[in-house]
């Protein structure tokens, strides 16, 4: 008898603490902060061991770049000529939703293949829309690729009811007011959270830009979220990778490859946002600024992961993504060349660098008087056999440690 009042106690005792610090236990033994929350943790195992296999590699590239939040269009009936448009929903899944229609526009070519990735997911794990696995998988992906940030995620995203219209996406070849305007129209971005945006091209690649080439990385590491994107996007360009005036590509500073791995392909986009005025300093500054560039990061793809979703009706479930691995562990296996950027006394941002660099008269508020020098290498080596070993990137007949 007094053992069945102890457990009587005990569980009236847990029952008062999971509501004091509204905890609560999840059908799968998971200790959530919201019910809302409790699906995730079985989907987060299921994306890492049937999509990611835990790896920084193209799955997680093309399932960052899988986010339909841009083609948000809060105007979109009051522009244009003909018959208004529907105004689309923002990050509401419609890639998903509508997989025959957006997936076939022009500046989304490719992402269809991280769409048929996620359609077995969207269907075997129901209470999760199609918006929040689209947000929620870009989280988990994240989470893979060493130096990134634990990115938010908020649960609740109600399915989308029509497609986005075409034409919404920058794309690489749109000049730099056009692609500003068209981030702060979607989003309300400012130029400096474009750059920031703009990280994520530290871990991507393209297969569509130069068509006779694949899985071309935008710098040396791409299987490694870093800072390094921001330095060789300054550096002159030299050559193309692939075959040479392809719509959306500028001259690689390292186009050659080796074999079958292929060089490194700059995006016209980000060599011109790199040299323009209002976001020459922002780009220079988060050279060699890996906190300051992964918290940036960090802000903005929660800005972007909500637009056109009432946040206020949203649960946030961040805690189900795991920890991210530290930009540490990464530093210890590059292998790829040698390369300091010059660095502020003070500040620690890149300044004004010249002559090789091919960079563009310093702008206003940068600094100016670089401190340490660069040494360039003339092509790449990526096996993408190993594709979380930036290790395998190397200079051609021998390995460099970055130090």
């Amino acid at each position: 008898m007094a053992f069945k009042s102890f457990v009587a106690f005990l569980s009236i005792a847990l029952a008062a603490h999971a509501a004091t610090t509204g905890r609560v236990k999840c059908p799968d033994g998971n200790v959530a902060s919201h019910s809302a929350c409790c699906p995730l943790f079985v989907l987060r195992d299921d994306l890492q061991n049937t999509v990611f296999s835990h790896q920084c590699g193209e799955d997680t590239h093309e399932t960052v770049r899988l986010n339909d939040a841009i083609a948000f269009y809060p105007a979109i009936k009051l522009k244009g000529s003909g018959a208004p448009l529907a105004a689309s929903g923002g990050a509401d899944g419609s890639m998903l939703i509508f997989p025959d229609v957006e997936p076939n526009f022009q500046a989304n070519l490719g992402i269809s293949d991280s769409v048929e990735l996620l359609m077995p997911l969207l269907r075997n794990h129901t209470q999760v829309s199609a918006g929040g696995l689209i947000q929620f998988a870009a989280a988990v992906a994240m989470r893979n690729c060493p130096g990134a940030p634990k990115l938010e995620f908020m649960a609740g995203r109600p399915n989308a009811t029509a497609p986005a219209p075409d034409g919404l996406i920058p794309e690489p070849q749109d000049s730099v007011d056009k692609i500003f305007a068209r981030m702060n129209d979607g989003g309300n971005f400012s130029p400096d959270e474009v750059v920031a945006l703009l990280a994520s091209h530290s871990i991507a690649r393209s297969d569509h830009v130069d068509p006779s080439i694949e899985a071309v990385p935008f710098d040396s590491t791409p299987f490694t979220f870093d800072t390094q994107i921001f330095v060789e996007v300054l550096l002159k360009g030299t050559g193309f990778p692939g075959m040479p005036n392809n719509t959306g590509d500028a001259l690689s500073p390292l186009p050659l490859g080796s074999g079958v791995n292929v060089g490194e392909m700059r995006l016209q986009s980000d060599f011109l946002i790199a040299r323009d005025p209002r976001t020459a300093c922002t780009w220079q500054g988060f050279v060699n600024e890996q906190e300051k560039m992964t918290n940036a990061f960090r802000d903005a793809m929660a800005k972007l992961a909500v637009i056109g979703q009432n946040p206020s009706q949203l649960v946030d479930c961040s805690e189900v993504i795991l920890d991210p691995i530290p930009a540490s562990m990464a530093s210890r296996r590059r292998m790829y060349f040698r390369i300091q950027a010059p660095v502020c006394p003070r500040r620690r941002s890149v300044g004004h660098m010249a002559g090789a660099w091919g960079l563009p008269p310093r702008a206003p508020g940068c600094c100016s008087r670089p401190s340490r020098s660069i040494r360039q290498v003339s092509s790449l080596n990526i096996d993408r056999s190993r594709p979380r070993a930036p290790s395998a990137i190397v200079a051609p007949g021998k390995s460099v440690r970055l130090t």
